[in-house]
């Protein structure tokens, strides 16, 4: 592609001209400023935002907006020329226009093939030029993250709107709107959104999932998918979802990886600081959304309770990343380090039950520096869960 042609396809992605239309700011911890060798990396399920937090981070950086330059890989127009090439093509042709030292916003940049290497020696000798850049599958972006880009990148997760942002989306939204409707930008305000949130699901399965595990069919990878939503909060045991689905244990833990690494349904491992003793144990696993939960499985019933466990999972793992949960002969539904030691979650719909206060009383008689427990209630998750504040 010659750089006429691809600075027309850059204009039409970039708002040179004017700003873009307001968005629902996203509540992401970001470096405090750009730096030409250290690129930012945006993770995250498909239509989660990533392309808007891209254009958001124009103003929230205060950056020079004729000279930065947006660009999505998936465009169909850029699809003979998805290589290295083009993205050196892209930089001589901007700044022969604009002036060195622009600002570069790479979209979707998995499809480039080379790009690892090549924006590494962007880093390795920088010429002023910043770079973000975003990802649907994390298995193609972190597989070379941790060997061409050590050291050279920061990584921020953008998961679907919490309840603040959806509120921010529809004003006067209940916390049993938000469960129902999950957090999806477009689906959060569309009279279509369980059409939407469907068209997603099989969407990702297609493309994040079965690409990369070459599956003949995504039969028995939605299948899976389908099974660690509905068994949402409950350990899985791998070689029983196999024996379900008539494939092998092996087949069957690729295709949980292959589930994560898409972003679909994410994993709570077993609490303990023997990494042997978390290795024995099954995981849970949690869906990215609750209205993909609810719209894409068969059976999860009008479980109000469940669903704001899987709301609460999603808030912990954007605080603190890590996330576990612990069973002895009762259960802490979550588990994690706020900064002063284990902190056991408990989350119910009203009050506590008696049984929840056992399972929590015996975690700290197995882990006697534990921090004081936090009672999840809807009340408190409309609230944010004060308590629970990160960092």
């Amino acid at each position: 592609m010659d750089s006429a042609s691809f600075l027309r396809v850059a204009a039409d992605w970039s708002h040179w001209d004017a700003p873009p239309p307001p968005t629902v700011a996203r509540a992401v911890p970001l470096p405090v400023e750009l730096r030409p060798d250290i690129a930012i990396v945006v993770q995250g399920v498909r239509r989660s935002g990533k392309s808007t937090l891209l254009r958001q981070l124009i103003d929230r950086y205060r950056l020079d907006r004729t000279r930065c330059l947006f660009v999505n890989f998936e465009d169909p127009r850029l699809a003979p020329a998805l290589d290295h090439t083009t993205l050196q093509t892209m930089v001589d042709a901007f700044e022969a226009d604009r002036g060195p030292g622009c600002t570069y916003l790479l979209d979707e940049i998995q499809w480039v093939a080379g790009w690892q290497r090549w924006l590494r020696g962007q880093l390795d000798r920088p010429q002023g030029r910043r770079f973000v850049v975003t990802g649907s599958n994390a298995h193609l972006l972190s597989g070379e993250l941790g060997s061409s880009l050590t050291g050279r990148h920061h990584t921020v997760e953008l998961f679907p709107f919490d309840f603040d942002e959806f509120r921010t989306a529809r004003p006067g939204a209940t916390l049993d709107d938000y469960l129902a409707c999950g957090g999806f930008p477009a689906a959060a305000t569309s009279p279509d959104r369980d059409m939407l949130l469907r068209s997603y699901f099989q969407d990702i399965v297609e493309r994040d999932m079965r690409e990369r595990v070459a599956a003949r069919s995504t039969l028995p990878l939605r299948q899976l998918v389908q099974m660690l939503y509905e068994s949402a909060g409950a350990e899985m045991s791998v070689r029983r979802a196999a024996s379900a689905l008539g494939i092998s244990v092996d087949t069957a833990g690729l295709y949980v990886d292959a589930a994560e690494s898409a972003y679909l349904s994410l994993s709570c491992p077993y609490f303990a600081w023997s990494a042997r003793k978390r290795l024995a144990r099954n995981r849970k696993f949690y869906p990215v959304d609750t209205g993909l939960r609810r719209a894409c499985v068969t059976m999860t019933g009008q479980d109000r309770g469940k669903q704001l466990e899987c709301a609460t999972f999603l808030l912990l793992r954007r605080r603190f990343r890590d996330v576990a949960y612990w069973r002895g002969a009762g259960e802490v539904d979550f588990v994690v380090d706020a900064g002063r030691g284990p902190i056991p979650v408990q989350v119910s719909w009203g009050e506590t039950s008696e049984r929840s206060r056992r399972g929590i009383d015996e975690f700290h008689e197995a882990h006697p520096t534990a921090g004081e427990p936090v009672l999840v209630t809807a009340a408190s998750f409309a609230a944010g869960v004060p308590e629970l504040a990160a960092g």
